[in-house]
């Protein structure tokens, strides 16, 4: 569980540097990028000033809301996925595996059926109820039998339960006749994201990873051992319940948001790994900042390849999150250490 020698060698400091600095490159490439042709000079004066042109208030009013949100998800989904993989010693927990998203889906389906004029920060409470009876059910399987939460057996209930709560989404899409809306919340991806839509979220996921970062320290200690942290004082029981309730805001704003996302939380945090080493107080921080960046590039590509068309934000990370799973599953979940 220790750093390797090449890993000790950089400061982490530098290293988050690094990572700020390749955020910030990215920010710019996802905001002069898209259908519409943006030069960097229009850029910086809808960042700076009041200026205000066609290009200006497209980037204003359409693709500076959609990067803001892409950078939040992308680090609220990485954050959480750290923070279940280190809190169930699991290599292969991810919010979108693990009935987060799909619980924060199924209520999101019921709750356009039964309250259709619900305002937005309706949806987004239906949104954390959801995560959290997603997640319960998933955690609540894995405990049914003696030695349960194994990566294999919380994996499988994780896909079970998903699949299950998915199935009635989409049931109650078809026989409500809201499919239609239900797919326009879940389909994945941050076009469309409003100002107000920001405005609610941002705190959410802001707080969200504040407490994680106070409780770095305790997750790494939960991380190694239960037995370990009983021993060094630490309550349990309290820890893992307000972790469980950062994973559901986090997870919940999400697919409030963007819709159901999987895999970035299980790639990013293994990557991060493998720069920073095991230390949650590390993993963390560097977590929501390669997050970001690689939300923002998911969607920079969505949004560039078959332009002026959008290719699916949430099939293009599925393409890459796939392979990772299916090699993270072979090397019985140490890729990188």
């Amino acid at each position: 569980m220790l750093m390797t020698k090449a890993q000790r060698s950089i400061p982490f400091v530098y290293k988050l540097i690094a990572g700020l600095l390749v955020f910030v490159g990215m920010f710019f490439i996802a905001m002069v990028s898209g259908a519409a042709n943006i030069a960097t000079k229009d850029v910086w004066l809808a960042l700076t000033s009041h200026a205000a042109n066609d290009n200006i208030l497209i980037i204003r009013e359409i693709r500076l809301p959609r990067e803001i949100a892409c950078i939040f998800v992308g680090a609220a989904l990485s954050v959480s996925g750290a923070i279940m993989q280190g809190m169930t010693r699991n290599p292969l927990a991810d919010p979108g595996l693990l009935g987060l998203t799909a619980g924060a889906n199924a209520a999101l389906a019921i709750t356009l059926a039964l309250f259709p004029s619900v305002n937005y920060f309706g949806i987004t409470i239906a949104c954390f109820i959801g995560a959290a009876v997603g997640a319960l059910l998933v955690f609540g399987i894995g405990a049914l039998k003696k030695g349960g939460f194994s990566p294999l057996r919380i994996v499988l209930a994780g896909s079970a339960v998903s699949a299950f709560l998915f199935a009635i989404a989409e049931g109650i899409g078809l026989y409500f006749k809201i499919s239609k809306d239900v797919s326009m919340w879940t389909a994945g991806g941050a076009v469309g994201t409003t100002w107000e839509q920001l405005h609610i979220m941002i705190p959410v996921i802001s707080i969200g990873i504040l407490i994680s970062l106070l409780l770095s320290r305790q997750l790494t200690i939960l991380s190694l051992s239960e037995e370990v942290a009983v021993g060094l004082g630490q309550n349990t029981i309290q820890i893992k319940t307000i972790l469980f309730i950062v994973m559901i805001l986090l997870a919940g704003a999400s697919v409030a948001l963007v819709g159901n996302m999987a895999f970035i939380g299980l790639m990013v945090p293994h990557i991060v790994r493998a720069m920073v080493g095991t230390n949650y107080q590390f993993i963390i921080p560097m977590s929501a900042v390669i997050g970001a960046v690689f939300m923002l590039l998911a969607d920079t590509l969505g949004r560039t390849i078959s332009a002026p068309y959008e290719a699916p934000v949430a099939a293009l990370i599925a393409i890459m999150g796939l392979p990772f799973f299916l090699f993270i599953v072979r090397k019985g979940g140490k890729t990188f250490l």
